[in-house]
């Protein structure tokens, strides 16, 4: 009978391990997914929220609200009619940077409004363009950055090249186009 009560204790000592070896694998998975899905912008919230498992829970959120948004991309209409104002933007750089970098910023909020993107502050147009431009976002967040000192004057004319650089990467994305008249 002993011998019975050991088997059953080793066995169930088994399972338990088992489950947890599964819930550390799942769980070690599922933050690779979301690491993998949003890039640098996983590591920034695990450093803003201070830990893995609020940033996973704050981009997971973030995921399902954009998801619930109903983006819809563009017709070829409008990507013409984006792309062409665009081609504006990119030529009033050589008298104006300052300007076209202002208007790049506008444009890319009118893109974003158009596809059902809700503009109520940037910093959630900067969350909700994480999920689906997760590469981008830094880069939305060093332009328009740029674009709000240009406002001040504060910038040279390379911080406004580089700001138009970042602004076109995202708004070929948005344009939902491969490629936007250079």
């Amino acid at each position: 009978m002993s011998m019975t009560y050991i088997f059953v204790a080793v066995v169930l000592i088994m399972v338990i391990m088992g489950a947890i070896l599964g819930l550390i694998f799942f769980s070690h998975n599922r933050s690779k997914r979301i690491h993998d899905q949003f890039g640098t912008e996983y590591d920034l919230t695990v450093e803003r929220l201070g830990s893995e498992k609020k940033a996973e829970t704050e981009l997971n959120k973030r995921r399902e609200y954009v998801e619930a948004l109903n983006v819809r991309p563009l017709s070829m209409t409008e990507q013409e009619r984006y792309q062409a104002d665009w081609a504006s933007v990119q030529t009033k750089f050589v008298d104006k940077p300052g300007e076209a970098v202002v208007d790049a910023d506008g444009l890319i909020m009118e893109v974003m409004q158009l596809r059902n993107y809700p503009m109520s502050d940037f910093e959630q147009r900067a969350a909700d363009v994480s999920v689906s431009y997760p590469a981008l976002v830094n880069n939305y967040r060093a332009a328009r950055a740029i674009a709000i000192k240009s406002e001040q004057r504060l910038v040279d004319t390379e911080e406004l090249r580089q700001a138009l650089i970042y602004y076109r990467s995202l708004f070929v994305e948005l344009l939902g186009m491969d490629a936007v008249a250079a």
